[in-house]
C-alpha cells in the first residue's frame, strides 16, 4: 500500500470525503482511490479514526455487498436530506417532464441514488423505444452499488446505463454510443460552484453533448447582500476582540495580522437562525450567472457599486443562488435566506442541511458606511469558488490587503467557530486561570500539549517565566511551530522555552521520563470539526500513551471528560433524516439503512449518531433537564469500557424527536472551570441521536419516558453505543 499513499495528499481531514481528480466530489466520507481490473474494479479508502489519529485503507470490492463500514459511511454524507427535500425533487421533476417530451439519448453526471435518471426515463414514456436512453455517470463505487439496487427495484435497468466513471473519463464511441441531447445534473454545493459545476460543465460540452443542448437545470443565478452582526464579527476579527481581553496573551500581535486568521473564502451558514442579530444594510444584488446549456468560462469578475439603504459596518456579505430548472423561466429552486422576499413559483425555503446561504466575512472590525453611500463590490469566481473584496467608493481606507484570489500569507487558518472561541473572554478568562492555577507553585515546570491548542501553550508560557512548553501539534505541525517562533518576542517569551515535538508520542517517552509537570489539552484537534464530540476523547487516549512522561504530582488539564445529554424536539433536523419511501413515485425503502435513515425507521437496527451545529438545526426547543451520561477520569490511563445509564427527567411538554450529546471539559479538581460544549454553545458541533418515531413527552396524564443507556470502549475503538428505551 506505500505506493497508493504517496498518491495522496499527505493530510487528510477526518470523515469529509473525496474522489481524488474527480470533477464531481461525492457527499461522503473519506478520500479514496480507484484502479480497475479486467474482472471488478476496486476503491481504497483511508479510514481515520479521530480517537488516535491513525489510519487504515479499506478495500470495496465492485462484485461485493455494501458492509457495515461502507453503510457507517454513507450514513454520515447528505444524500438522505437531499432526497428529502420535496420541493428540490418537485421542481427537478417538473423541469424532466418539461424539458424531455419525446426519446432522446439523455446524460445525468452526479447520478447518485438515480433519481433524476429515472424521471428521465419516465419523461420518455413506456414505449421501449430503443431511440430513448439515459447514461448514468457516477464515480463513487459504494453509490454505484446502491443505485444499481435501486433501478432494479423500480424496474429502470432496460433504458439507464450505468457507468462508475467520472464524467471527464467518458468517451463518445466506447462508454457511449453518440453524444447527449439532454443534461441533467444536481452537482451544486452551497457556494454553487464548489463540487466542479464548471470543469463538468466544459468537459461535457466539450466531449459529451450536441451542440445547443437541452438541460435541467437551465440557470443557475448567484446573489449577495451586505450585513452588520456582530455574532459574524467574532468569527475572524480576532484581533479587535483580543484588544478586550486582560489575560496579556496574543495569538494575533500588533504587526503580525497575516500570520494567523481563516481562510478566505466562503463559510456555509444557515443564517435564518441568526436572523434577529443580522442588519441588512443593502438591498440584494445580482453577481454571477451561470448558464448550463452553454460552455461556462473557468474564471470572471464583475464589479458592482451597492448603496447602503442604512447606516452600520459591513462585517459581512451573505450569499445565496437561485436556479432556474427551466428554459421558459417557470420552475425555480431557491437557496435564499427567508427574509428574502420569495415569488409563489420559489415559495418559502424549507431547513435542510444539503444547502445553506453562505458567508464571506470582511476584513477587520467591518467597512464603515453612512445610509446612502455606496461601495464597490469586486466579486471574482475561480473554477470551484467565488470570492469577494468591497471597498469605499470614495475612499481606499478599507480595501482589503489582498484580492480575492489571493490567500494572503497566513502561517495558521483555522475555521471560524475556533477564531471565534480564542476570541471570547468568557472562554479565555477561564482557561487563563485554570491555567495558572495548575502552574502555581511548581519551580521550572515542564508542559506538554497534546492537542492542536495555540491557546494554551501561550497561557504556560505567560503565567510562569520559567516553564517550558513542549507541543505535539498533531495536525498543525509544522505550521504550529513556525507560528510560535514568529510571535515569541511579541508575547515576551524566548524561543528556546517552546518545542514542537516531531519524533511522535513514542520518541518523547524516551526524551522525557518522568519529567512532565502540565499534560493540557483544550481538547482541540485540527481538523476534527466536523467529528462527533466525544471523539476528541482523543486527549484521553493520547494522555495514556505518554503516561510514563508524567511526574509523581503531574496535573493533568482538563480534569475529567463529562458525557452531557438533553432530550429535544428537533422537528427539522428529524424530518432531513426521515426514512424514505416513494420519492417522486420511485421506491427509496432500500437505501434507508445504508443511508442512515432515522425518522420512522421500520427495521429494530439503531438509528447513527450525527454531528449538527444545534443552533442551525431549524426548529428546536429543550424538553429536558441536562444530564450526565458519563464520566472520563482524565487523571489516570484508561483502564477499560467506560459505562452510563440514565432516566430522563422531562421539564417541558412536547414531542421529543432525539437526544443532543455533547463534552463538558472539566478543567480542575474542584470543577471551577467547566468548559461546556452543549446547544447553547454556538460554537461547537454536538452529537444527535434521532428516534426512531418521536415520543410525546411532559404531558399531564399519561405519557413516554425514555431511559439511556451508553458504552464506549476507547481501548478498541471509538464507536459510543447509545440505546433508548421508551416506557
Amino acid at each position: 500500500m506505500s505506493s497508493l499513499s504517496s498518491l495522496l495528499p499527505k493530510t487528510f481531514i477526518p470523515f469529509r470525503s473525496f474522489r481524488l481528480y474527480s470533477l464531481t466530489r461525492p457527499r461522503s466520507s473519506v478520500a479514496a482511490r480507484t484502479m480497475s481490473s479486467d474482472s471488478s474494479q476496486r476503491v481504497f479508502q483511508l479510514r481515520q479514526d479521530p480517537l488516535t489519529g491513525n489510519s487504515e485503507w479499506v478495500v470495496i470490492e465492485d462484485n461485493g455487498h455494501l458492509g457495515t463500514y461502507t453503510d457507517g459511511l454513507l450514513a454520515t454524507t447528505s444524500y438522505l436530506d437531499m432526497l428529502n427535500d420535496t420541493r428540490r425533487n418537485r421542481a427537478y421533476r417538473l423541469a424532466i417532464e418539461k424539458t424531455i417530451t419525446e426519446p432522446c439519448h439523455v446524460l445525468d453526471i452526479g447520478a447518485g441514488t438515480g433519481l433524476l435518471s429515472m424521471m428521465a426515463a419516465r419523461a420518455m414514456g413506456e414505449s421501449g423505444d430503443s431511440k430513448g436512453m439515459v447514461t448514468a455517470c457516477e464515480s463513487y463505487l459504494p453509490m454505484v452499488k446502491l443505485m444499481r439496487k435501486v433501478l432494479h427495484k423500480n424496474g429502470m435497468t432496460k433504458n439507464i446505463n450505468l457507468i462508475n466513471k467520472r464524467s471527464d473519463e467518458l468517451k463518445v464511441g466506447s462508454d457511449i454510443a453518440s453524444r447527449a441531447d439532454v443534461l441533467v445534473s444536481e452537482i451544486l454545493d452551497s457556494e454553487l460552484l464548489g463540487e466542479g459545476l464548471i470543469p463538468s460543465l466544459q468537459h461535457a460540452h466539450d466531449m459529451l453533448l450536441v451542440e445547443n443542448p437541452k438541460t435541467v437545470p437551465y440557470r443557475a443565478t448567484t446573489y449577495c447582500q451586505l450585513v452588520e452582526s456582530e455574532f459574524l464579527c467574532s468569527m475572524h476579527n480576532l484581533k479587535n476582540n483580543e484588544a478586550n481581553t486582560s489575560d496579556g496573551v496574543r495569538l494575533v500581535p500588533p504587526g503580525l495580522e497575516s500570520l494567523f486568521g481563516i481562510k478566505s473564502q466562503q463559510y456555509s451558514m444557515y443564517v435564518d437562525a441568526i436572523e434577529k442579530e443580522i442588519k441588512l444594510l443593502s438591498d440584494p444584488v445580482k453577481i454571477f450567472e451561470f448558464d448550463f446549456w452553454k460552455r461556462p468560462e473557468s474564471s470572471g469578475e464583475l464589479d458592482v457599486h451597492i448603496e447602503a439603504t442604512t447606516a452600520g459596518s459591513v462585517h459581512a456579505i451573505i450569499s445565496w443562488w437561485v436556479l432556474q430548472l427551466d428554459c421558459e423561466g417557470t420552475i425555480f429552486y431557491s437557496t435564499a435566506p427567508r427574509w428574502i422576499d420569495s415569488s409563489p413559483d420559489i415559495g418559502v425555503r424549507e431547513w435542510c442541511d444539503h444547502w445553506k446561504q453562505c458567508v464571506w466575512f470582511t476584513p477587520g472590525a467591518g467597512v464603515s458606511l453612512s445610509k446612502g453611500e455606496k461601495v464597490d463590490l469586486h466579486a471574482a469566481h475561480t473554477c470551484t469558488n467565488i470570492l469577494y473584496n468591497l471597498k469605499k467608493t470614495q475612499s481606499l481606507t478599507h480595501e482589503m490587503p489582498h484580492s480575492p484570489l489571493s490567500t494572503g500569507d497566513l502561517h495558521l487558518t483555522l475555521p471560524p467557530e475556533r477564531v471565534a472561541i480564542y476570541g471570547d473572554c468568557r472562554y479565555r478568562q477561564p482557561m487563563f486561570e485554570a491555567t495558572r492555577n495548575a502552574l502555581q507553585g511548581k519551580s521550572n515546570p515542564q508542559c506538554l500539549v497534546i492537542d492542536d491548542s495555540i491557546l494554551l501553550p501561550l497561557m504556560a508560557l505567560h503565567t510562569s517565566n520559567n516553564s517550558r512548553v513542549i507541543s505535539l501539534s498533531p495536525g498543525l505541525q509544522e505550521n504550529a511551530a513556525r507560528y510560535f517562533e514568529a510571535i515569541a518576542g511579541s508575547n515576551g517569551f524566548s524561543k528556546d522555552r517552546f518545542e514542537y515535538f516531531r519524533d511522535g508520542k513514542s520518541k518523547l517517552v524516551e526524551a522525557y521520563p518522568s519529567k512532565i509537570d502540565l499534560l493540557i489539552g483544550e481538547p482541540y484537534f485540527y481538523g476534527h470539526e466536523s467529528v462527533l464530540p466525544w471523539q476528541n476523547l482523543r486527549f484521553w487516549k493520547d494522555r495514556t500513551l505518554v503516561d510514563s512522561v508524567l511526574s509523581e504530582d503531574a496535573v493533568i488539564m482538563p480534569y475529567k471528560g463529562v458525557l452531557r445529554g438533553c432530550a429535544m424536539y428537533l422537528p427539522d433536523l428529524w424530518k432531513s433524516r426521515c426514512c424514505l419511501g416513494s420519492v417522486e413515485g420511485f421506491d427509496h425503502a432500500l437505501v434507508n439503512t445504508t443511508l442512515g435513515g432515522c425518522g420512522d425507521r421500520p427495521s429494530e437496527k439503531d438509528c447513527p449518531c450525527l454531528p449538527f451545529f444545534i443552533w442551525q438545526c431549524g426548529e428546536t426547543k429543550k424538553l429536558s433537564k441536562e444530564f450526565t451520561v458519563m464520566e472520563f477520569d482524565f487523571t489516570k490511563p484508561i483502564t477499560g469500557p467506560c459505562s452510563g445509564e440514565v432516566q430522563i427527567e422531562f421539564i417541558e411538554p412536547g414531542i421529543c424527536h432525539g437526544i443532543v450529546l455533547w463534552m463538558d471539559w472539566v478543567m480542575d479538581e474542584e470543577n471551577s472551570t467547566v468548559i461546556s460544549t452543549g446547544p447553547d454553545e454556538r460554537y461547537w458541533k454536538q452529537g444527535v441521536k434521532l428516534l426512531g418515531k418521536p415520543v410525546t413527552v411532559g404531558m399531564k396524564g399519561p405519557s413516554s419516558s425514555i431511559g439511556i443507556q451508553a458504552s464506549l470502549d476507547l481501548s478498541s475503538n471509538s464507536e459510543l453505543i447509545i440505546t433508548h428505551t421508551i416506557s
